[in-house]
């Protein structure tokens, strides 16, 4: 006897829910691809956001901490006068050349300034003035540098410190100190004589989508729920299908020994 779950209207049902199955599953990858994807509004172009910088004393405060994920690589732009006089030299190689990052103060304000990154350079006698008189910067903040960062604490001479951080630059200048430093875009004047920091990488981290995320759950269920429809209707029609079997045999029991009697 064939069985009914071979029928057309079952080969149907059948189809129809190996198509849901299909259909779910895709939407639950897309949607669990969305909902742990980089916010494209988190990911920018560093570059492009110098075009957008905010104002320095929107961001941060001078003499006051600042964790660090609340200002890394933004965009920032402000007037003051550069103190030559406290120009310093922090050790630093790069792509495997010994060298250093110049960085001297940006006096904003009555006692306060901005440590600034002019640029590496490998020759310390070769280091072109920072410009006079008032000036306005834009670029990059970054944190201070750690031992975190590869940054390891040793003796340096005089004129140098040994990495970029308020808590070493306080005791150089007498100024109060943002929390992060500046580096620039390019150096200025125009030389080749200083190499600028490269700009900031964008942000790796991954932002949550939460609407994504329930959309992944409820495709998911939509899915369990249709496999969990066809197994159940399955099993409905193999038992119909075992109680129609049982109940022909006995009827067909009870006929022969009716037609066995007479």
């Amino acid at each position: 006897m064939r069985s009914a779950l071979l029928s057309p209207r079952w080969i149907g049902l059948h189809v129809l829910a190996v198509l849901a199955l299909v259909v779910c599953v895709a939407g639950t990858y897309w949607q669990s691809v969305r909902a742990f994807e980089p916010d494209r509004d988190v990911v920018t172009n560093p570059v492009a956001d110098l075009s957008g910088a905010e104002e320095l004393d929107a961001v941060l405060v001078p003499g006051e901490y600042a964790h660090p994920d609340s200002y890394a690589n933004t965009a920032v732009t402000t007037t003051g006068t550069f103190d030559t006089g406290g120009q310093l030299l922090v050790p630093r190689a790069r792509d495997g050349v010994e060298g250093f990052d110049v960085v001297l103060p940006l006096v904003t304000g009555d006692g306060v300034a901005l440590a600034v990154n002019r640029g590496w350079t490998e020759d310390p006698d070769d280091v072109p003035d920072a410009p006079a008189g008032e000036v306005t910067v834009a670029g990059w903040l970054v944190p201070p540098t750690t031992a975190a960062d590869g940054i390891v604490p040793v003796d340096v001479p005089e004129g140098q410190v040994e990495r970029i951080a308020p808590s070493v630059l306080v005791n150089e200048w007498d100024y109060r100190l943002y929390e992060g430093h500046l580096t620039l875009p390019e150096s200025d004047p125009a030389t080749d004589a200083l190499v600028p920091a490269p700009p900031p990488e964008p942000p790796t981290g991954i932002t949550i989508n939460w609407r994504s995320l329930s959309y992944t759950f409820q495709w998911a269920l939509f899915g369990l729920s249709a496999v969990a429809y066809w197994a159940i209707s399955v099993r409905r029609e193999l038992l119909a299908e075992r109680s129609r079997r049982d109940e022909g045999g006995e009827d067909a029991q009870e006929t022969a020994q009716a037609a066995a009697g007479s």
